[in-house]
């Protein structure tokens, strides 16, 4: 570790904080009335779409119409991709005349794409055409996390609203796309072109090498494709090396560039939650603690992947940094940044091989999965929060004798038990399919690497999916008919289980009267409450994952330290 290496950490977090402060302010003009920056040119688009669509936007929904409107285009652009996935070969826009995917790819990567996963068991620049790579993923880049966004916001407003409706899905969805990721898109767009990213539709180039043999390097319309990408904290890059490859990541500028990009959204949605409850302070506590997280975890990575490999350095004498898998352009220190980052986002994106980190540097994004709250993607990472901060009440208010409320509405027993689902769900679909899958020759068959460190690529995969991350450790063969099936699965259950509690909470919050604030009432916008809140994830979090870790990533050290 250097002290430039450090000081750029604490300055990509400085910087993150900066942006998410105006940009939180602009999101809560979005969704709550007000007439932020160009609202009329914004209207006249929307309404044209609106009657395009044949919805009313001003209708308001209780929590069973929201759901069901959220889960209806879920399906169908879910089906709508299935089909062009199975069609491709057969379409336009094919110049390097890229096959269609066979059902279980197809499956597979149709409901990742819808989930804002983006999970890819297959590469990119061979085996998607430029159809594939703008109408099925850019499309879904932006509608996937569109619909998550909806729906934290829709949250949101049932804890600060007094009748039992809780928006309208379609302007909440529509204002998401046209007001927020596309003029986010267009400009990142523009600065990742001006950085070295591609924006052509012409077919792969050849080169004339000097040895003599041709080089085919693939092009396409990269640039576009990174912007809402790292923006709506996607992660499905147009190549197979994702950020890594030098027309998705050309220099450390379109590094950080990727690295904001990822953040801005998430960071922002605790800003814009602290307009919405019109308690600053509650959200600083939120938003303090979980960068505290983030930063913590990009200096463990660091100091782990400078320590470099004892057991390398015994047996060949190589001495400094683990630099496999990973580009010099960017160094130690935005790699771990950019780790740590794009698990706790969800974001997926990869600058480094995760499989190559050591086993330690390679348990961060494994934990910030796990707990799948630091932050986490545009919205549904903050009612991931959130539902964390109702179980917190509820414990914290029975430790202390006090009526568990948060923001003046009352936490009871439906709300635990809906809350309780969410939590559980996700340590069960990460364990329950790892053991299937160590448990069973199709699984056992695509671990390219025994003992531990396959476990530990194992348990990555279903916790990146569980976590509609995206991300794996590259030495886990997830093109099989087993891992597409069981992986998409656990991707849509992992997506739609909790944010469809959560919306459940949403409407019994949404029709109680908030209480007054007595002497008796528990602060939950103190930095005291906030410790309490990380202890709940520290122990949950324990008591569910700590078992897996042991036997994976933390087994995996201690043999390295010992020299094994």
């Amino acid at each position: 570790m250097t002290v430039t290496g450090s000081i750029a950490i604490l300055l990509l977090a400085a910087v993150t904080i900066l942006l998410a402060l105006p940009t939180g302010r602009y999101l809560y003009a979005v969704f709550s009335g007000d007439r932020p920056l160009l609202d009329a040119a914004f209207q006249s688009v929307e309404k044209r779409l609106y009657a395009l669509m044949g919805v009313n936007p001003a209708r308001e929904m209780d929590w069973k119409q929201y759901a069901r409107n959220f889960l209806v285009l879920n399906l169908v652009m879910l089906l709508a991709g299935y089909i062009i996935l199975r069609t491709m070969g057969s379409l336009p826009l094919n110049p390097n005349h890229i096959p269609s995917m066979n059902w279980d790819l197809a499956f597979n990567t149709a409901i990742s794409f819808v989930t804002n996963t983006n999970w890819q068991n297959y590469a990119g620049e061979t085996a998607m055409s430029y159809l594939g790579q703008m109408v099925f993923v850019q499309f879904l880049q932006f509608t996937g996390v569109a619909t998550a966004i909806a729906a934290s916001v829709a949250f949101v407003r049932s804890l600060v609203g007094k009748r039992e409706t809780i928006g309208n899905f379609w302007s909440d969805f529509v204002r998401t796309i046209t007001r927020v990721l596309l003029p986010g898109s267009i400009i990142l767009a523009i600065l990742f072109l001006a950085t070295g990213s591609p924006q052509t539709l012409a077919p792969n180039a050849v080169a004339h090498t000097l040895q003599g043999p041709l080089q085919v390097i693939a092009r396409g319309p990269v640039a576009s494709l990174e912007a809402i990408k790292q923006l709506g904290n996607n992660g499905g890059g147009f190549f197979n090396a994702n950020s890594a490859h030098p027309f998705e990541g050309a220099t450390p500028a379109s590094d950080v560039l990727a690295i904001l990009a990822m953040s801005l959204i998430p960071t922002s949605l605790v800003v814009m939650f602290g307009h919405f409850i019109r308690n600053k302070k509650q959200a600083r506590v939120i938003y303090i603690l979980l960068m505290a997280m983030l930063v913590i975890g990009a200096f463990v990575v660091y100091a782990a992947e400078t320590a470099g490999n004892p057991v390398v350095a015994h047996a060949l004498g190589v001495h400094g940094p683990n630099m496999e898998g990973k580009e010099q352009r960017f160094g130690q220190a935005l790699t771990a940044y950019f780790v740590s980052a794009t698990t706790a986002y969800t974001t997926g994106a990869v600058n480094a091989m995760h499989d190559s980190l050591t086993p330690l540097g390679g348990m961060v994004p494994l934990a910030w999965m796990m707990l799948n709250t630091i932050f986490g993607s545009g919205g549904a990472g903050l009612l991931n929060v959130l539902m964390f901060f109702i179980i917190t009440v509820f414990l914290a208010g029975l430790m202390v004798g006090r009526t568990p409320e948060f923001l003046g509405k009352k936490i009871e027993a439906k709300e635990i038990k809906l809350a309780t689902v969410a939590m559980l769900v996700h340590p069960l679909i990460v364990l329950a399919p790892t053991a299937l899958a160590l448990a069973t020759p199709a699984g056992l068959a695509s671990i390219l690497n025994p003992g531990l460190h396959g476990l530990s690529e194992v348990l990555y995969a279903f916790t990146s999916a569980a976590a509609n991350n995206g991300s794996a450790f590259a030495g886990l063969n997830g093109n099989t008919v087993f891992y597409n099936l069981v992986l998409g699965i656990v991707i849509a259950i992992g997506r739609y289980a909790s944010i469809i509690a959560m919306l459940a909470i949403a409407g019994s919050l949404a029709v109680k009267q908030p209480t007054p604030t007595t002497s008796g009432t528990l602060a939950t916008d103190t930095f005291s409450f906030g410790l309490v809140f990380l202890a709940v994830l520290a122990i949950v979090s324990a008591l569910t994952f700590f078992p897996a870790l042991a036997l994976g990533p933390i087994g995996e050290q201690v043999l390295m330290w010992t020299g094994k």
